[in-house]
């Protein structure tokens, strides 16, 4: 039987259909690709967009608004560029680029924007922060007085490094710069310190080692690596530093302490020029834009040590930067001398020398100082490089052949003991308490009748012998805040006792 319905029926239901009907429609300002190639695109139409705003290209591909010329838009592709043709329609996000942070990260391998690549899975619980934000202010910050350890005995004892500070590792290449910045990594376990290693223009098995070797020594668990490969474009490599920065400010502002190497900015600088280049901006000194100073200027300074009113949390830096041919006075390593609070300067002769870590201590300075020391630390490695100095100078001098007195003599196989203990193997962070023990027995002179083929024996065992026996002393050195003549009385009394238990025949020098 046919259903025959009534025409008022019809007319109810789209009345009904008509009043219920939500009029709505999407607005999205697009543009047009009218260049691509190498990591940059140039896009018509967008007169709107702000700079630093992230842009969606077609096949996924992300962009970054960076050059506002008056007809055109000149944009940084991350990810698979080659996918951007001539002709493509490019929308407006309208959010400046941000990154995810948050804890998930911690114990990550994330890219440049963010996203992991360890095969672990997804982020999870994270926030977004603009990769590019304003260094804290003056009134902001308070004085950097907290030490960072880095448990390398010639850091510690010479050029501390405190937290909120910036202190550049400079070096040719091969010179041990990176293994610095891994032993720091690896000293921080059990000290709330998150550390994060950007590894900018390296090899991905480069990066694969590093990470295994940061999980064998339990450094992972307190770690987040950003990578931007070689393989990887330029607009990556010049994104993965402010990424790392923008993590680490997380935790910063959250009242904890953090640590960011930037490995190394170097490649970060020559990224930044071929973008520069491609893009047509000016060049200036060495092919460089007129702004590379600010480049890394606007990166470092915020590192910071955020005043109580502010939470009080710490954001360290350790860039890297790499001279070639122990030029240090190349446009570059200028430029990031002249922002960081400091360097570190590894020599090429000293590392084929056997001296490993390979540190120049008369070019290596702190602009911190003893603000960030143990007090124990700083009044026993008060001498230390001014012994060395003059050992140098009297080993330059002895190489003519000349003959020395009685007390120069003294003081050059002092010399050669005291170069002999700044020695240390990689991967092996000392505590602030060891590093005190070894260098005050140098500074009083009780490896003077030590061998040096039997210093590395004698250091062994004086820290077992302090473990075993004066674990409170050990502490105390730690956390003193007055090495006063008494404390200083009953360690030297500790070493003398050790010394005299310390014997082997062939321990001690001839005569």
């Amino acid at each position: 039987m046919a259903l025959n319905p009534r025409t008022d029926e019809i007319v109810e239901i789209i009345r009904r259909q008509i009043s219920d009907f939500i009029w709505s429609a999407e607005t999205a300002e697009v543009g047009t690709v009218i260049q691509s190639g190498d990591g940059i695109a140039r896009i018509f139409g967008l007169d709107d967009v702000a700079a630093g705003e992230m842009l969606a290209f077609p096949h996924g591909v992300k962009g970054m608004a960076y050059n506002l010329e008056s007809d055109h838009v000149g944009a940084i592709l991350f990810g698979d560029y080659h996918k951007v043709r001539e002709g493509d329609t490019v929308k407006r996000t309208e959010n400046i680029t941000s990154v995810p942070v948050g804890e998930s990260l911690i114990g990550r391998v994330v890219n440049a924007l963010g996203e992991p690549v360890d095969g672990s899975g997804p982020l999870t619980n994270t926030t977004d922060l603009p990769v590019e934000r304003l260094a804290p202010g003056v009134i902001d910050r308070q004085p950097v007085n907290k030490p960072l350890q880095t448990g390398i005995k010639a850091i510690d004892s010479m050029t501390p490094i405190g937290k909120g500070q910036r202190e550049l590792i400079i070096g040719d290449r091969q010179t041990g710069k990176t293994a610095i910045a891994l032993d720091t990594m690896i000293n921080q376990r059990g000290k709330d310190v998150i550390c994060i290693y950007v590894a900018i223009g390296q090899k991905q098995s480069t990066v694969a080692r590093l990470m295994q070797e940061l999980a064998d020594h339990g450094a992972m668990k307190h770690s987040i690596i950003v990578t931007a490969s070689a393989s990887e474009p330029a607009p990556m490599q010049y994104l993965a530093p402010y990424t790392g920065c923008t993590i680490g400010e997380y935790f910063r502002d959250s009242g904890r302490d953090a640590l960011v190497i930037y490995d190394d900015l170097s490649k970060h600088a020559v990224a930044y020029r071929q973008l520069s280049l491609l893009l047509r901006r000016p060049p200036g000194r060495e092919a460089y834009p007129g702004d590379v100073f600010y480049l890394h200027s606007r990166l470092l300074e915020r590192a910071a040590a955020l005043s109580e009113e502010k939470g009080g949390g710490t954001l360290s830096a350790l860039p890297i930067i790499e001279t070639q041919a122990g030029d240090v006075s190349a446009y570059v390593p200028t430029n990031v001398i002249s922002i960081t609070d400091g360097q570190i300067y590894l020599e090429s002769s000293l590392f084929h020398a056997g001296i490993r870590p390979a540190i120049n201590p008369g070019i290596s300075v702190s602009r911190v100082g003893g603000a960030a020391q143990a007090d124990a630390m700083k009044k026993v490695s008060g001498p230390l490089r001014l012994n060395l100095a003059q050992f140098r100078e009297l080993q330059a001098f002895a190489q003519f052949g000349s003959e020395l007195d009685k007390t120069a003599q003294a003081q050059l196989e002092r010399g050669e003991r005291l170069v002999e203990i700044l020695k240390q193997d990689q991967s092996k962070p000392l505590s602030v308490s060891a590093q005190i023990l070894i260098i005050r027995c140098a500074s009083i002179g009780l490896l003077d009748d030590i061998a040096v083929r039997e210093l590395d024996r004698f250091e062994e065992e004086l820290f077992a012998f302090f473990n075993l026996n004066h674990e409170a002393l050990l502490e105390e050195l730690a956390s003193t805040r007055h090495f006063d003549e008494a404390l200083k009385q009953k360690l030297d009394e500790s070493l003398k006792h050790f010394k005299e238990q310390f014997f082997c025949g062939e321990s001690r020098t001839d005569g």
